[in-house]
């Protein structure tokens, strides 16, 4: 038995969901696949997988050997990186994931320049608005808006803070007036991002002032922050969003910020990966490069910058 093709054949059944696309992945026929599968559950003398029609699933020794495989194979993978790196162009693919606002807004963009520095090396870009299990999830690279991440395995980058504000469009104000004061919020239509912490409950600080807490009545929610933009520009209410989605339209005049002396919990946008002893030179390229151009860009100054 080859012990490395089987251990790399139980990842990808894990990761990939079948052993069919196991087995196309490591280019292996089917029946192959099965044998060595078998060969190495009797090697261990334990049941790795529960099999089904559709999916298998790790049994709970399965998942700890799972474990145990995708750091082992991981770092025999940085280990050969590391020694070549210095001889050969960097090449492989990114797996990047992030909320679909800041895929479109900040990560797409970049790829021409970043393909241009490094034209071996692919990106693949997961966007969506529920957090990946890095360790589990075949994820090289994270984008969060949390503080920290509860598994002590995942290694954090501050990437930026920014502010989060209340902003409408001039026609909205216009129809609807511009709330002079907290209470004012509950005379208006509100429009919630329901992934935001607590959506329903604005806790809102300003200098000298007693602490304010003000539950919402949303007139809509919806899970993807740039659907909430695009019912406030087209009027339908207030929105709370972070800046660095809005900034753009705020600095244009297409959404005014409303009580802009009071101040919302900063968001801080962290950068995860899982802790490795040798980070794979791909990944250590992108990581350095989105680090390299928020500071050139300057965003955390232009989103927390005080509003008037």
């Amino acid at each position: 038995m080859d012990r490395l093709l089987a251990m790399e054949l139980f990842t990808k059944i894990h990761e990939l969901g079948t052993l069919r696309e196991a087995s196309e992945d490591l280019k292996i026929s089917t029946a192959a696949a099965t044998r060595l599968l078998a060969s190495l559950e009797s090697h261990l003398n334990v049941k790795l997988i529960e099999r089904s029609t559709r999916r298998n699933a790790l049994t709970s020794a399965g998942y700890e050997y799972y474990q145990q495989c995708k750091t082992f194979i991981n770092e025999l993978n940085e280990a050969e990186a590391k020694i070549s790196a210095s001889s050969v162009e960097p090449e492989g693919t990114i797996n990047l994931t992030s909320s679909i606002s800041f895929a479109k807004l900040y990560l797409a963009p970049l790829i021409p320049e970043f393909h241009q520095r490094y034209p071996k090396i692919k990106i693949n870009i997961m966007g969506d608005n529920r957090y990946y299990d890095i360790l589990n999830s075949n994820v090289d690279i994270a984008i969060r808006t949390r503080e920290f991440e509860p598994d002590s395995n995942i290694t954090i980058r501050k990437l930026a803070n920014t502010k989060r504000i209340l902003a409408a469009s001039p026609s909205y104000l216009a129809k609807k007036g511009t709330p002079a004061k907290v209470e004012d919020l509950s005379n208006h239509d509100i429009l919630i991002y329901s992934h935001a912490n607590n959506p329903n409950e604005l806790n809102f600080k300003k200098p000298h002032e007693k602490d304010i807490s003000f539950k919402c009545n949303p007139l809509m929610e919806t899970n993807d922050g740039q659907i909430v933009r695009a019912a406030a520009l087209a009027g339908a209410g207030i929105l709370i969003q972070p800046m660095y989605i809005i900034y753009k339209d705020i600095v244009s005049g297409r959404l005014v910020p409303i009580l802009s002396d009071w101040d919302l919990p900063l968001l801080t946008i962290n950068i995860a990966f899982q802790n490795r002893r040798y980070m794979p030179t791909k990944t250590r390229l992108f990581i350095d490069f989105l680090i390299e151009h928020f500071q050139k860009e300057e965003y955390e100054r232009y989103w927390n910058m005080r509003l008037l």
